[in-house]
């Protein structure tokens, strides 16, 4: 059984929707996690192969409603 990969992305609270749509587009993430500045994890949620729609979009508006109240934050990446 392999150990999972994470990858970390420090962005603004501008960017993290543009970033939280790459990373679904990319299709290789199993979840994502949202962190603020004290590294404080706000929000997690699973990104499964084939959400479309409304499965992505309901995490979308979370993660801007988040946004929209932090200046920096971490995106960390759980990848299968």
């Amino acid at each position: 059984m392999s150990e999972e990969q994470r990858e970390e992305y420090h962005v603004t609270g501008d960017e993290v929707v543009r970033k939280v749509k790459e990373i679904i587009a990319a299709g290789n993430a199993r979840s994502i996690i949202i962190k603020n500045e004290e590294g404080k994890e706000i929000i997690q949620f699973p990104v499964t192969v084939g959400v479309v729609g409304a499965l992505v979009a309901m995490p979308l508006v979370a993660v801007g409603a988040i946004a929209a109240m932090l200046t920096n934050c971490t995106i960390v990446v759980v990848k299968r």
